[in-house]
């Protein structure tokens, strides 16, 4: 008696010592863990500790936001067109925004992008398109730097007839923040880097023009990307397969990706229990009879 007395006061004990730490410890709301400062000042309730530079840039997501297709850009040959002159076609389009003379990330994203594209079974040109806008304004008066970014990615990328369906595109001050803004994409000039501060991420865009996915940094799943495009094209492209992965995946807009349908795929093999049951009764069923017959 007396044991169980002693273990159940350690559990007790132990119970409230648990408690007192948890509700002992401060509430600190800092937003990023990586970049919050080390001292803990209660009077920044909302703070995130990044450095101003990157204080009013991101990705936000604007699903289902339309794009300024009547914006008018230049292309890779100079050309000014409007952005709605490339949805045309009837296909879903990747959107990246970059600017071509980036030093770091830019370059990153559009060989993340690439690379992931190389993995999935649909064509660039044919399945979908693939935009890349400088939201460096000074670029649209520097001919040639497009249609050599281009050609650089095209040669990566190392398909047929991709040519068609990529676009490497610069444009005024004007028309970049149209675009961006409908983007949900926010960047700023840092004067003391001398460069662009900017996040980094991928936009999938229905042909008609509105945001569809976002998946963010500069690795992106073949998977994740391939379910976006399908998904945003209303399943005109891609296997059987493919969409029936759809199926058992749903796209998460907190994080970007395509988690696994718990619900869906319980549904699925119950239906597929189901399914085996019935055709092991009909092949008893049928034995059955043909037996009784002889």
């Amino acid at each position: 008696m007396w044991r169980n007395v002693i273990n159940s006061s350690r559990v007790l004990i132990l119970i409230l010592v648990v408690c007192g730490s948890i509700f002992g410890q401060k509430s600190e709301h800092y937003n990023s863990p990586l970049y919050s400062p080390k001292t803990y000042d209660p009077a920044q309730s909302a703070g995130n500790g990044l450095p101003p530079a990157l204080d009013k840039i991101g990705i936000e997501q604007k699903l289902g936001e339309q794009l300024p297709l009547d914006t008018q850009v230049t292309d890779e040959e100079g050309r000014t067109v409007t952005l709605g002159s490339l949805f045309t076609n009837g296909r879903p389009v990747v959107l990246a925004l970059v600017y071509y003379e980036c030093p770091m990330l830019c370059n990153e994203v559009l060989n993340g992008l690439t690379g992931s594209l190389k993995g999935i079974s649909l064509d660039a040109g044919k399945d979908f398109d693939v935009i890349a806008l400088s939201f460096d304004a000074r670029e649209n008066d520097k001919p040639g730097l497009a249609k050599n970014k281009k050609a650089a990615y095209l040669e990566r990328y190392g398909r047929a007839n991709a040519d068609k369906g990529w676009h490497f595109l610069t444009g005024s001050q004007a028309s970049i923040d149209a675009i961006a803004k409908a983007a949900g994409f926010s960047y700023r000039w840092d004067e003391k880097g001398n460069q662009f501060a900017h996040a980094g991420g991928v936009m999938v865009v229905t042909p008609q023009g509105k945001m569809s996915r976002y998946f963010y940094g500069i690795d992106y799943s073949p998977r994740d990307l391939k379910l976006g495009l399908i998904e945003s094209a209303e399943n005109k492209v891609g296997s059987t397969a493919d969409k029936l992965l759809l199926y058992c995946y749903h796209y998460d807009p907190a994080t970007g990706k395509y988690g696994l349908a718990i619900l869906s795929v319980m549904r699925l093999g119950a239906a597929l229990t189901l399914l085996g049951m019935g055709a092991v009764g009909f092949v008893f069923w049928r034995r059955n009879k043909k037996v009784s017959g002889s």
